[in-house]
């Protein structure tokens, strides 16, 4: 039976032994030391009499002899009535505060939240304005507190009903101190420094058997503990298994034990003397240290034990006596951060905060409440604090990765109070530059590097895997640092800012390649590599780029020192990645590029590139900020080189290109794993999305035509299209069967990707939309596969940092929400799904680049169901896009480039001549996309142009036009009339038909604006002032060549088409011949049954051949003519001596020498050499 010594039982109400302590305790010259005193002599005689705790009576005892003379001493009369004085007096705080338990309800308002940490306990959000908006409910896991009253954390309503009548009566900065009389403000300040003191020093004191010399106790008794402590290695049933060994206990009383260690973190679990205590001990220690690290056991003197059980009471005793007064709440304040006689870091908060890993769960669970309800609620102090918790923040952040405690025992969480104050932020950012520190102190974490730097997971042990886990918490920091962003900029800001942006670099730059890949051939991998570490790193910081990018975006000058920055890495990482392959150049249709031999199939390639993307970020930026027009002498564009730019995000696509034709099965399940994360939803949006913009960048600032042959080249594709029946050959050997199935996917693949490059523009900055366009347009095409409920529809949605996907914002807009039954069965309840709007059908793209294949199946089918339904044809086309921001606007000329012209030439060829060449239907369609998509924008080019401009896209005049010697196959037009009447192509007739239909009135469209042109440069020329007027007659002149050029091209076309129709199976028989004898007619004499006579009065008259050339300075086009303007050529004029017959013979006088005077020994002659470009001489000359 629990018994108490007399001096500990309780005296009558007027508590004479009250009286007499603080008697003593005001006359005394050393309060600590008399303090010191009556805890020593009394704590032991409460506390730990026994193998078994009376928390109840201990605290009893604890409340009457300990703490009711502080409560005297404080109030300085009977605190049953000091304290509601002091609580009357009080200004209440506008804060709420409350500290939410375990399971407890918190709502957050998606409306007016700032981010989703800004949460309100029950009572207050039922009496606040968020109750009638879009919330979020969760349950708590213990710590945090309510927000309510914290104007930083709302945009509106930042205030309840029970709260905001204090606003008025409150002033921000006025000290709490003022509502305290002086005696109360000295005896609390003394009081607090001596328990805050006494509190800290026994629960961070580490031995065992002696306290400090302040408590030690006169008679020391041989009474030990056997003291269990907690950990998270070690499960429930092996620690029950080893209480019943070592302390020979009951199977129901090991339970207790563990599930007391487990709540608490520490239980002792024998009581005796000594070696009876360190027996159990041994045992323990022995039983558990087989496999793993043991069990974490210590023999305490029952003294230390009690002064800690007595240190966490003392703790909670503070928190409850300043929540009676805001300046009681300031003096802990005051107290816990005073610095100590050892300087830094010896204040009480400091030397807690460090301590945090040594100490048990629940020591730490209890001083993290008084934080919070002190440091945490006192704006002034608040700042203080966030300063000693950065400065302690790499040591803080070591001691939580090796300690094996959740994060929600440690200190370092309490990073997302701190962090998450925008203004606190800030300040941290700006004094004491936080995000460099959270971003170095997460990379001394990650130190296993290959040879080039980069991390490597690849043989990552169980504790580097446990380590890096834990150290994934920090990436959690630096998104609570960023998740605010600044309306404001100070030159500080900006400057530490970048400096942070620095060390992020590092960061990616150690990402950069890392994990690559080579294609295994002959055998299967034997086993699966690391993937998981460095795709789960990606999916962390994911909205930590897109936040960076956020921060860029809002400061010009930031953004271009970002932009320059990160070009600057990028060079860095890839300034040798030609190192090593040999130059080869490439050449079609007349056109030649120099670029590297690689292939994918066989060297290495990773699918991790940040700095790469985050680049293609920036520069979009730059285009939808406009900084990019604005100060374009600050940007080093003209440094950029598009092949290095294009290079490695090519590569990468085209690795997923060669995984889905098959050719990487043999390195197993993670490649495929790999490639299906950088399309998932999680990821895309700072990796697939991001390739596809790097590549458009490349392509709007080089040649097209360049860029498709180096996309020929990594597809390994150069060599079909290249060679003249390269793919009639290889159709033809039955052996290369799997090659050719491999080829064809890979030219469906290339195709795809051009429809990607040109047709994905709803990305601000890319193409002129806003970010609602972006969400309406991934909504149109998730409906357009199927109606779809709330649930199915957000997880399809890519969610920014606040979790929010911003479907409620325009779901409306493009769907209507129906309830569906299931068919035949009655009893069941229908489920609401939103379906697609018809008239937002015609925004559907089969291509749409976040379709998986199988639900572009599912989305075409489904389309061409509900086109038949509605008794239309099943064509497909390629929707109105919106126009390029103008630093994309040169993308759309990839479409009427000549190679892109060959390559659609070249597989029209080989769907016309269908038994000769290994082509599919799907290579076929995407061809007919791609032929939409141009005739699309020539279209909008037409609708849209101003009067003054002339329309250069030209697609529907250049596929009217037939091949090229020597081929001089038919021109595209042609073959797709031939096609539309193909039997085995009856599923595109719809398509080729709307094509046809939508070249056609391009055709009209363009004849009726260039008889209007005309006509209206007629009627006003004679209002034109002289100076525009040479200028506006080369317009007129120009425009009525092209005009008869397009009538005479239109005549040729439809007497060709009629031909066709009325000669099918002529045609059809005699195409092939046409096609290998075009060369020999060509070169062959024009012979008829006339005879021609050259001169004399009956001289044959033979019409004129008109020639029209291009300045290739002004673009102007003209009519070579003797009255038109002189057009020349540049030429290079030299001495040659390639037919000299006397070389020995030396020119006395080279400036006198005439080149025009041919010596007979032939020994010098000239050579003029010219690049054949035809200029104006006015151009030319100035």
């Amino acid at each position: 039976m629990f018994t108490t010594c007399c001096s500990c039982r309780p005296t009558d109400k007027g508590n004479p032994n009250h009286s007499h302590n603080i008697r003593k305790w005001l006359q005394s010259t050393d309060l600590t030391r008399e303090v010191y005193q009556h805890l020593a002599h009394y704590v032991p005689k409460i506390y730990c009499r026994g193998p078994n705790p009376f928390p109840q009576r201990e605290d009893m005892l604890a409340q009457l002899v300990l703490l009711g003379p502080m409560e005297w001493y404080i109030c300085g009369e009977d605190p049953a009535f000091g304290f509601p004085k002091l609580e009357q007096a009080n200004k209440p705080s506008h804060l709420c505060g409350r500290v939410f338990k375990v399971g407890e309800p918190t709502y957050s308002c998606r409306d007016c939240a700032v981010d989703p940490t800004c949460v309100l306990c029950m009572e207050c959000f039922l009496g606040s304005i968020h109750r009638d908006h879009r919330y979020r409910m969760t349950t708590s896991g213990g710590g945090g507190f309510c927000d309510c009253g914290d104007t930083e954390a709302w945009k509106e309503g930042p205030y309840c009903e029970k709260h905001k009548l204090n606003t008025s009566e409150i002033e921000e900065e006025e000290d709490p101190l003022i509502h305290l009389p002086e005696d109360v403000i000295t005896r609390t300040y003394n009081i607090f420094a001596t328990m805050f003191h006494y509190a800290v020093e026994i629960l961070t004191w580490e031995k065992e058997s002696e306290l400090p010399a302040d408590l030690e106790m006169v008679e020391k008794t041989d009474t030990y503990y056997c003291m269990l402590f907690n950990d998270e290695v070690h499960t429930y049933e092996q620690v029950i298994y080893t209480l019943q060994k070592a302390v020979n206990c009951t199977q129901k009383e090991a339970i207790g034990f563990a599930t007391t260690v487990d709540r608490d973190g520490r239980r002792s679990v024998r009581y005796g003397d000594f070696a009876y205590c360190e027996q159990a001990k041994s045992v323990i220690v022995r039983n558990t240290s087989r496999q793993t690290k043991p069990l974490k056991v210590q023999v305490m003197h029952s003294s230390i034990v009690a002064h800690q059980n007595f240190g966490l009471k003392l703790l909670s005793w503070l928190g409850s006596v300043i929540g009676y007064s805001d300046g009681l709440r300031r003096i802990l304040c005051q107290v816990g951060l005073q610095e100590g006689p050892d300087g830094e870091n010896s204040s009480l908060v400091d030397r807690l905060m460090l301590n945090d890993s040594k100490l048990w769960k629940g020591a730490r669970s209890v001083y993290h409440q008084l934080f919070m309800s002190s440091l945490l609620m006192d704006l002034k102090y608040k700042k203080l604090f966030a300063v000693r918790f950065a400065k302690n923040y790499e040591r803080l952040q070591s001691d939580y990765v090796t300690d094996d405690h959740d994060r929600e025992f440690s200190v370092a969480d309490l990073s997302v109070q701190i962090f998450t104050v925008p203004s606190l932020a800030r300040m941290l950012i700006t004094e004491e530059n936080l995000l460099t520190i959270i971003i170095k102190t997460f990379m001394d974490h990650l130190r296993h590097r290959d040879a080039q730097g980069r991390f490597q997971f690849e043989r990552y042990t169980a504790l580097q895997a446990f380590k890096f886990r834990r150290v994934q918490s920090l990436i959690l920091d630096l998104k609570y640092v960023l998740i605010s962003k600044p309306t404001e900029w100070s030159d500080d800001l900006r400057q530490k800012f970048l400096e942070g942006f620095d060390a992020f670099l590092e960061l990616l730059k150690c990402m950069q390649g890392m994990d690559p890949v080579t294609r295994q051939v002959g055998q299967h991998i034997e086993m699966e590599p690391e993937w998981e570490a460095a795709f789960t790193l990606q999916m962390k910081l994911t909205h930590v780029i897109s936040m960076m990018q956020d921060w860029c975006a809002l400061d010009e000058k930031v953004l271009i020192e970002a932009y320059k920055k990160c070009l600057a890495v990028l060079m860095q990482c890839h300034g040798g990645f030609t190192d090593g392959e040999q130059p080869v150049t490439l050449s079609i249709c007349g056109h030649s590029v120099e670029t590297i031999r690689y292939c994918v199939s066989q060297e290495k390639v990773s699918i991790h590139l940040p700095i790469s993307r985050l680049l293609a970020g920036l520069h979009v930026l730059l285009s939808k900020s406009e900084v990019a027009y604005k100060f374009p002498e600050l940007l080093p564009l003209s440094e950029l080189s598009p092949p290095m730019l294009i290079e490695h995000p090519l590569r990468c696509l085209v690795l997923c290109a060669q995984v889905h034709a098959g050719m990487w099965r043999r390195n197993g399940f993670s490649l495929v794993n790999q490639i299906y994360y950088y399309h998932n939803v999680k990821c895309r949006r700072e990796m697939f999305d991001k390739d596809i913009i790097m590549l458009q960048t490349g392509v709007s600032m080089m040649d097209p035509n360049h860029f498709l042959m180096i996309m020929l080249s990594r597809f390994e594709l150069y060599q079909i299209f290249s060679t003249p029946d390269y793919g009639k050959r290889l159709s033809s050997e039955i052996t290369h069967k799997d090659v050719v199935q491999q080829n064809n996917t890979l030219i469906e693949e290339m195709l795809y990707l051009i429809i990607m490059l040109v047709g994905e523009r709803f990305s601000p900055g890319v193409g002129q939309v806003n970010a609602t366009d972006e969400i309406k347009r991934e909504i149109i095409h998730q409906l357009s596969i199927k109606p779809m409920a709330h649930s199915e529809l957000v997880k399809s949605l890519p969610e920014d940092e606040n979790k929010e996907t911003g479907m409620e914002s325009v779901i409306e807009a493009v769907a209507h929400f129906k309830t569906f039954f299931p068919p035949r069965k009655p009893g069941l309840t229908g489920r609401g799904m939103y379906e697609l709007k018809p008239e937002c059908a015609k925004e559907f793209n089969l291509y749409f680049y976040h379709f998986s294949r199988a639900e572009q199946s599912k989305a075409e089918e489904a389309q061409r169901k509900l086109k038949r339904q509605n008794r239309e044809d099943t064509a497909l086309p390629p929707p109105v896009l919106p126009p390029f921001c103008p630093l994309f606007a040169s993308l759309v000329n990839i479409l009427q480039s000549d190679v892109m012209l060959y390559i659609i030439r070249t597989i029209l060829h080989w769907a016309v001549e269908h038994n000769g060449y290994a082509w599919s239907e799907s290579m076929l369609q995407r061809v007919l996309h791609l032929i939409g998509m141009a005739l699309q924008e020539e279209k909008q080019h037409l609708e849209n142009v101003m009067e003054e401009h002339v329309v250069t896209f030209t697609f529907a005049q250049k596929i009217s036009k037939p091949g090229e010697a020597p081929n001089n196959s038919p021109s595209i037009l042609a073959m797709l009339e031939t096609l539309q009447n193909a039997p085995y192509l009856e599923v595109h007739k719809d398509m080729i038909r709307w094509i046809l239909k939508t070249f056609n009135a391009i055709k009209k469209m363009r004849e009726s604006s260039s008889a209007s042109s005309v006509a209206e440069t007629e009627g006003t020329i004679t209002e034109e002032s002289s100076r525009d007027k040479d200028k506006a007659e080369r317009k007129r002149k120009a425009e009525i060549a092209r005009l008869r050029r397009e009538k005479v091209m239109a005549q040729m076309s439809e007497m060709q088409r009629n031909f066709i129709d009325e000669n099918k199976d002529l045609f059809q028989q005699t195409v092939a011949e046409e096609a290998s004898n075009s060369a020999v007619l060509d070169n062959s004499p024009m012979v008829s049954d006339t005879t021609l006579t050259a001169l004399g009065p009956e001289q044959t008259q033979v019409p004129k051949q008109r020639q029209f050339v291009t300045c290739i300075l002004c673009q102007e086009e003209q009519e070579v003519k003797v009255e038109s303007k002189a057009m020349v050529l540049a030429a290079f004029v030299q001495r040659s001596t390639v037919l000299s017959k006397n070389r020995n013979k030396v020119i006395q006088d080279p400036e006198k020498y005439d080149p025009l005077f041919m010596h007979p020994d032939l020994s010098c002659g000239t050579h003029t050499g010219s690049c054949g470009h035809v200029m104006h001489a006015h151009c030319w000359q100035s």
